[in-house]
């Protein structure tokens, strides 16, 4: 039996895996699935000052609190900045980073690691829509959905993400090193992930595609499930 944790990406929250997780349970394994400050049904804890630190501490505090070992932390999108964190805190804790179509963090802000038309797409939403701090949801179209059902689920939960999170750097010390990656690319889209998964086989790592849009949890769970289950063994 593994540890899975599941992070979300931006605007979601842990609820997004809620077709993934009974896979991976019937499977045996126990699966966490932790909504970070600020967002979804954290909303209520939404201010300026959250931003990637904060949502870094929320994972090695799960970790902790729940004195967890040999974790496989899966981060979706912005959450692989955020495991990258965590596991550079939690080397130990950790065996292994996966990356769900996800940033592989290097100490730059998200923001430097996107392709300069969709970073120029996010730097004016915050200042048109986003009050100059938060990032307004991108259209569900753009991440690959267009099942009027899934819209019809995602849309009601969905909430801004904290601008801080997106240009601050990411803290390291290099520990993170230790922890073996994974690459789980999303291949039914724009592929916004793709350099990050060329990186990645580059690197020697274990990789492996879904056909699905960005949101592979929501359009493709059982074959997203699959992959983890070989990830994890």
């Amino acid at each position: 039996m593994s540890t899975i944790v599941l992070v979300h990406g931006a605007w979601h929250g842990g609820w997004c895996w809620q077709r993934v997780v009974p896979v991976l349970e019937q499977a045996g394994h126990r699966v966490l699935t932790p909504t970070l400050s600020g967002i979804s049904d954290r909303s209520h804890l939404m201010s300026p000052a959250v931003g990637l630190d904060t949502h870094i501490e929320d994972l090695v505090q799960l970790v902790q609190a729940y004195d967890l070992d040999e974790v496989t932390l899966v981060g979706h999108s912005y959450a692989g900045q955020v495991i990258t964190g965590a596991a550079d805190r939690l080397s130990g804790r950790t065996a292994r980073r996966v990356y769900l179509d996800g940033f592989i963090g290097d100490g730059r802000p998200a923001i430097e690691l996107l392709p300069e038309t969709v970073a120029r797409h996010y730097r004016e939403s915050v200042e048109q829509s986003g009050f100059g701090w938060l990032i307004p949801p991108r259209p569900l179209e753009k991440l690959g959905i267009s099942d009027p059902a899934d819209k019809e689920w995602l849309l009601p939960r969905l909430t801004p993400h904290p601008w801080k999170t997106y240009t601050d750097p990411l803290p390291l010390t290099g520990a993170y090193r230790d922890v073996p990656g994974v690459f789980v690319e999303c291949v039914d889209w724009m592929r916004v992930f793709r350099t990050f998964a060329e990186q990645a086989a580059a690197d020697g790592w274990e990789t492996h595609d879904v056909n699905s849009g960005h949101e592979a949890m929501v359009t493709a769970p059982e074959e997203l499930a699959a992959v983890l289950l070989k990830v994890v063994g």
